[in-house]
């Protein structure tokens, strides 16, 4: 059984082969229950969780993630998210890796914002802006600039010392990266918004959005969180990428549905349905498009299929 570090899964993992590959595996399927979705209470700290993320694929691989989300980690000046991804053989049901399971989530979370991207933000989109400065930040800056010709990238933090921190660790190469001061204003200057934050409020406010912006939601992953408020949703075109995940597990889906924003049949596609078509989607240049990520156990399966072939 091979353990494979971060660094292997890193390297492994490239986006322009990642992402087709997300696609081939959207189109395939696979059975994927909904995920295992267990609350830690912490008495001085916000709660952690504990999520169990099984997917196979009749007669092939199977393969399941073990990881716990901690906010207090920061503190610690721990990573949020650890875990290991088990790959097993789909005969005889032998453990045939170990996969670093936060740099295998990473990675496939932010091909999975890049699949959505090619699907529903602009093709000439130029500007991205990255709201929260954590561990999946360069992983979504690096994706979509694998999928869409992107120039400049704005980072926003509510911590804005975290925020120029990594706009200098990226700054030397083909992209031009600062820090943004004001989080309204720089929603107003972007072509794709990429949140991947904690927070429990929203951060993005749909009257900032401007015509023909791509908003990309990836933090959020329990009911209580929001990163975009209702009347985002609103004023959008709504994907997801998986039904049965986001209208249970999203607060940026869940809560407008609860207050009627929103119904699961207006939300128009999701990732499998989207990589299915034989057709592009229509999308008319002043459409904003909103896309919630809630992680699925079918993506880090894909993933992790890759990485062993390539291993």
């Amino acid at each position: 059984m091979r353990i494979v570090a971060p660094e292997q899964v890193r390297d492994s993992l490239d986006f322009p082969s990642l992402v087709p590959h997300l696609r081939e595996g959207f189109r395939s399927g696979a059975t994927v229950p909904v995920r295992h979705h267990h609350t830690i209470p912490k008495s001085e700290e916000p709660d952690a969780t504990l999520l169990l993320m099984p997917a196979w694929q009749e007669g092939g691989d199977v393969g399941v993630k073990v990881v716990t989300v901690t906010p207090g980690n920061g503190q610690r000046s721990l990573p949020a998210v650890m875990g290991v991804y088990l790959f097993l053989d789909g005969v005889s049901g032998a453990p045939r890796a170990i996969i670093d399971g936060p740099m295998l989530t990473l990675r496939r979370t932010a091909a999975v914002s890049a699949l959505a991207s090619e699907y529903l933000s602009r093709p000439d989109a130029e500007t991205l802006l990255m709201v929260g400065a954590g561990a999946l930040a360069p992983h979504l800056i690096e994706a979509h600039a694998a999928v869409r010709p992107i120039r400049r990238v704005l980072i926003w933090n509510h911590r804005t010392e975290r925020a120029q921190a990594l706009a200098q660790e990226l700054s030397g190469g083909a992209l031009a990266v600062s820090a943004a001061p004001n989080l309204q204003t720089a929603v107003g200057e972007a072509d794709i918004i990429s949140c991947a934050t904690l927070s429990q409020t929203p951060l993005v406010q749909g009257a900032w959005l401007q015509p023909g912006q791509h908003l990309d939601l990836v933090g959020g992953f329990t009911p209580l969180m929001r990163e975009a408020d209702d009347e985002a949703v609103r004023r959008a075109q709504v994907f997801v990428d998986t039904r049965e995940g986001a209208i249970k597990e999203a607060g940026d889906i869940v809560e407008p549905i609860a207050h009627g924003i929103l119904t699961p049949d207006t939300i128009v596609a999701d990732l499998l349905e989207l990589s299915r078509r034989d057709d592009p989607l229509p999308r008319d240049a002043e459409t904003i498009t909103f896309f919630k990520s809630v992680g699925s156990a079918l993506s880090d399966l894909s993933a992790a299929q890759l990485l062993v072939e390539r291993l």
